[in-house]
């Protein structure tokens, strides 16, 4: 008896050290920072236009997703929180300079970011005290599946609404890459609650923290199978596992977790403890990111909110807790399948739904959304966004506050950019898989016999930069083929920019328009496409086309169409390489050397810069800076920071407005015809590009894109922009047309002081009715040609012209209205002057075709050329 007294004692004395020593462990991790606290980046707000296509249900979704709740408005006004009863009991007092996730999880809602009120076919929008936007509710009626009219609140009517910008990820992901959000009790649904307890713990919101009937029988299949096969783990045991203890399986480690279990259950309620769970739970891996928590495995595996969850979601979820590598939907779907209808089965059983809501669901197939992490979380994006901040801001102090990082992200753009990429990418590694295989004869004699073999080599790698040429605002990006593999963002990486550096040759040359020098050139100038060797220093630069194919004198829009290497670097000799070198410092590529080699972009930039650069021809002349952010905001919605667009003139308009013209013709009829084959058909301009690397540069009336393909080594491509980076450009940008937001790309309107031509393609005068096989031109108003086509020049004019011996003397008519914009060295705009005409063979008649003599000249035969493999012209090339 005094033995017994003894041993229960003792046992009770060690029972009462571990407890007082792992209270003061739970205490001391209760009081601080549960999850990772994280600013958050979010995208732009989506736009709702009268007349649109989109349904009711279509926009709650987007509102829910946001955080919206369909509840009654807020009384509150911005920066004011009406009082609300905390959702967690917490464990002990909170220190003053605490933050949200002090305690054992948020004391709060997600923020009150809005709500929204149905009725009928009529939704009122409230935007709440934390919404990105004021307090301006909004009314919109829907009728026969698009919005009717879009109203304020006192009943004026609104040509469009701004809803709430969507959450795109989280700013810090912790040491292990997860990314988690963090949610209430209460913002979990009933359903999902259910799946989880049924199949994990069925009497959760019963025991004490210990299911003993479950260990015993977990503990007797363990001794029979010799080996720990089965836990018995409650839900609450863990949480205290997943908070406090390491996952190694032994019998001490088992007590402790038991033991703090108890203190859990006496500390917090069913509710808290569940919440802690549900933030915490390992959920799998999406890329190169973990997985924490269900509400953040609802939007990977499903791209929804928690709250909109089906019951066969619910219940997938649910069932890949158990072990989410071998459960993934993504690697494994018929053991996911397999594992959900279990759940189900468990959800039947247990009375949480019907065995015909059962069968129903298991009748489900999967639905899950795409795997592509580029698509919803833009990873190389967000990357960039961090990198944009740290010059004013650390990691640590972005995410201790929580702040808001609103960016300039399209999601709808986003997708379309990385669906384009992940399609392109498989016909890319189709080609240079051809590429790399090889017919090898092993032996000799009748046992000789042919292998196939393949060459060893590194995956070609994309990038795509997709912005607003008149904001700089980059709508879309994706740098790499797969940010899990490599996070190294290609849309950053020097590369040489090969034939798209070619229109800032042709600019320069067109701008001696209006900057007084001699001789003038316009779209239709010919230019000398023969060999020649140019020096520069002590080196000699010799450039060639494309298969050694020369065509003697071309017009400058025709040498631009088919990227006619010689005629472009002779074209530099005449205008001047330091005045190509400064227009394009000025437009952002800063590399760029005054020598020959400059000519046919071998100086490196980055697809980001390229982009920029590129604004100067879709915006009228203005370069305008990239940006990635446009407010960094407070949890409360407070601006702490704001950009503002960056604008800086470098090119008169009327000189953007021909070269946009110019490269209207590369997509119509030159090499960059590849994009209109793949069915891309709006207006458009453009420049394919080919060096060791493959390259598109193009842009709409409302958007740019600018596509590279390469390789990390270095190593030539062998492909031409025209095969590799043309078809991905096109697919996206038939995906952006299809959006509401970018479905009018409209004719490029020229600028006051340009002149529109019809031109016969003969002889490159002006067309009339005896001469209707014609093309449009653009001229700035002064130098544009007056003969027309059925106006033949006398024979020794006629000689002289093609002779370089006549010149005429144009003058240039200045736009009306105020001054030219100013411009950088090199590119100086200037008012009205007699200017001369250009060189010799300035609106030569014809260009030549190969080595083409005097009569050759005479005839005007049309030929084209590439700078690298070409995607062929139409049957009937213009000129």
């Amino acid at each position: 008896m005094a033995a017994g007294i003894i041993f229960c004692t003792v046992l009770l004395g060690i029972f009462a050290y571990y407890y007082v020593r792992y209270q003061k462990i739970v205490d001391a991790r209760m009081k601080g920072p549960l999850f990772t606290t994280s600013a958050e980046v979010f995208a732009r707000p989506p736009l709702v236009r009268t007349g649109e296509k989109i349904s009711a249900d279509a926009v709650i979704s987007e509102l829910r997703r946001a955080g919206y709740s369909d509840e009654a408005p807020h009384p509150a006004g911005r920066g004011q929180r009406s009082p609300e009863p905390p959702p967690f009991r917490k464990a002990a007092p909170a220190p003053p300079s605490a933050t949200r996730s002090e305690g054992p999880l948020v004391t709060e809602p997600r923020s009150r970011i809005g709500s929204f009120v149905v009725k009928g076919a009529e939704l009122q929008i409230h935007p709440g005290p934390d919404s990105y936007h004021a307090a301006e509710p909004a009314i919109l009626h829907f009728d026969g599946g698009k919005v009717a009219d879009v109203t304020d609140n006192s009943g004026h009517p609104l040509d469009a609404y701004e809803l709430e910008p969507q959450l795109v990820t989280l700013l810090a992901y912790g040491q292990d890459r997860a990314k988690r959000r963090v949610v209430t009790y209460s913002e979990i649904p009933k359903l999902l609650v259910d799946a989880v307890t049924s199949i994990e713990d069925r009497r959760f919101f019963e025991h004490n923290g210990i299911n003993y009937v479950r260990f015993a029988e977990s503990a007797w299949a363990n001794l029979r199978s010799g080996r720990y096969s089965q836990g018995g783990s409650t839900i609450t045991m863990q949480v205290a596992r997943m908070f406090f203890l390491t996952p190694d399986k032994h019998i001490k480690r088992k007590l402790i977790e038991m033991l703090i279990a108890l203190e859990l259950e006496q500390r917090f309620t069913k509710q808290q403890i569940f919440a802690l769970y549900a933030n915490q739970v390992d959920m799998g891996q999406r890329g190169s990111f973990n997985i924490k928590g269900l509400a953040e495995a609802s939007r990977a595996y499903f791209n929804k909110d928690i709250q909109e969850l089906s019951l066969p979601e619910a219940a997938l979820l649910a069932g890949i807790i158990q072990a989410p590598s071998r459960l993934t939907p993504y690697r494994h779907p018929e053991h996911a399948l397999e594992r959900r209808n279990l759940v189900l089965d468990a959800m039947a059983e247990t009375g949480a739904i019907t065995l015909d809501q059962a069968q129903k669901a298991k009748a489900t197939p999967l639905k899950l959304a795409p795997l592509n992490v580029e698509a919803s979380d833009a990873p190389y994006f967000v990357d960039l966004v961090k990198d944009s901040l740290s010059d004013n801001y650390t990691e640590a102090e972005l995410n201790a506050q929580e702040d808001r990082i609103y960016t300039t992200l399209d999601p709808d753009l986003q997708r379309a950019a990385a669906e384009a990429v992940e399609s392109g990418v498989k016909g890319l590694d189709a080609l240079v898989l051809k590429q790399r295989t090889r017919k090898v004869k092993i032996g000799s004699g009748k046992a000789a016999k042919t292998e196939t073999r393949i060459l060893p080599g590194p995956e070609p790698q994309v990038a795509l930069v997709a912005l607003d040429p008149h904001t700089g605002e980059v709508l879309a990006l994706v740098g790499g083929r797969n940010y899990g593999a490599s996070q190294l963002n290609h849309s950053m990486a020097r590369r040489p920019t090969g034939s798209i550096f070619k229109p800032f040759v042709y600019a320069a040359a067109v701008n001696t328009a209006v900057d007084g020098q001699q001789p003038v050139f316009t779209s239709t100038s010919t230019v000398d496409d023969s060999p020649g060797s140019y020096t520069f220093g002590d080196q000699v630069y010799e450039p060639r086309n494309y298969k050694e194919e020369y065509h003697g004198l071309v017009t400058a829009r025709y040498a631009l169409a088919m990227s006619l290497n010689n005629a472009t670097v002779k074209l530099a000799e005449q205008v001047g390489y330091d005045r190509i070198a400064e227009l394009a410092h000025a437009a952002g590529i800063s590399s760029v050397k005054p020598t020959p080699a400059m000519a046919l972009g071998s100086y490196d930039a980055t697809p980001v810069e390229m982009s920029q650069a590129y604004t100067v021809f879709a915006n009228g002349g203005v370069r305008v800076i990239p940006t990635l952010v446009k407010s960094l905001r407070d949890r409360r919605g407070n601006i702490l920071d704001e950009t503002k667009v960056q604008m800086k003139p470098v090119l008169d308009p009327r000189v953007a407005y021909v070269m946009t013209n110019m490269m209207e013709g590369v997509v119509n009829y030159g090499l960059g015809y590849s994009v209109r084959r793949a069915g891309f058909t709006a207006p458009a301009a453009g420049k394919t590009g080919s060096s060791h690397d493959a390259w598109f540069a193009g842009y709409t009336s409302n958007l740019l894109c600018i596509v590279w393909v390469g390789f990390d080594d270095y190593t030539d491509l062998r492909l031409s922009g025209a095969v590799a980076a043309a078809p991905i450009w096109a697919e996206f940008m038939k995906s952006a047309v299809a959006l509401p937001q970018y479905s009018d790309p409209r004719e490029f309107t020229a600028p006051p002081g340009v002149v529109v031509l019809k031109l016969d393609k003969l002889t490159n005068r002006i067309a009339t009715n005896s001469c209707p096989d014609d093309f449009s031109a653009a001229f700035i108003a002064g130098t544009e040609p007056h003969d027309t086509c059925d106006q033949a020049p006398g024979l020794l004019n006629r000689v002289g012209t093609l002779l370089g011996l006549t010149r005429e003397n144009p003058t240039v008519v200045p736009p009306p209205g105020p001054a030219n914009p100013a411009a950088q060295p090199g590119v100086r705009p200037q008012p009205a002057a007699a200017a001369p005409q250009p060189a010799a063979a300035q609106q030569n008649d014809a260009e030549g075709k190969k080595k083409k003599g005097f009569w050759g000249k005479l005839a005007g035969v049309f030929k084209g050329d590439e700078d690298k493999q070409q995607s062929p012209p139409p049957k009937k090339p213009q000129p």
